[in-house]
């Protein structure tokens, strides 16, 4: 399985954008795989996202510390206001996030589960993931090897009408929360909408 890191770049006021290019010229300098970048429309706004996946963990902490030793990280110090850079592992049932024009939407979700929520939730998932897809895809779904217990997830669309849709007809049709899934959280729930900057692999 492969290994993820999902770095958040807080930056100046419409930073976003002007970052991109040293943004990109980073990654492309590093080890691992480009998975996605997106800025932030919706939640915390001035906020970039970048999913990168790595063979294994020496991989991932080589770029860790790359970040952590240079007076550049990311390519963008001048515009950054905070950066944090999180380690995740995919739920063991899904594929390697894949390239391609899914959005341009995307929705990250993070649920804090409780101490021992990690596995039950997989299962649960393990379950609903494929009918829940019928409406609409998955990109990747995560849970954190570092910090306090949590769970990622990506899900793009074409929009948010679509969105909106899709949610509501999953829930109204039984498909989506998987059934018990939500006995293994806490209330401690974000949502932010964002669409890709124009290196993404993910449209």
């Amino acid at each position: 399985m492969s290994y993820y890191e999902l770095a958040t770049l807080d930056t100046v006021i419409f930073g976003g954008g002007k970052a991109a290019p040293g943004i990109e010229a980073w990654v492309n300098a590093g080890q691992g795989r480009l998975c996605g970048a997106w800025g932030t429309d919706i939640g915390t706004l001035n906020r970039v996202f970048v999913l990168r996946a790595f063979d294994d963990l020496a991989q991932l902490y080589a770029e860790r510390e790359r970040a952590l030793r240079t007076d550049n990280p990311f390519g963008c110090a001048d515009l950054l206001v905070n950066l944090s850079m999180e380690s995740y592992r995919a739920l063991d049932f899904l594929p390697p996030v894949q390239p391609g024009s899914f959005g341009p939407i995307y929705e990250f979700r993070t649920y804090k589960t409780k101490l021992n929520g990690i596995l039950p939730t997989m299962e649960k998932w393990r379950e609903a993931v494929p009918p829940r897809e019928a409406y609409s895809k998955l990109t990747v779904a995560m849970y954190g090897m570092d910090g306090a217990p949590r769970l990622t997830q990506i899900w793009p669309y074409e929009s948010l009408a679509a969105r909106s849709e899709a949610r509501a007809k999953s829930v109204a049709d039984g498909k989506w929360p998987p059934k018990g899934g939500p006995d293994w959280l806490s209330p401690d729930m974000t949502s932010q909408i964002a669409m890709p900057l124009p290196f993404s692999p993910l449209k």
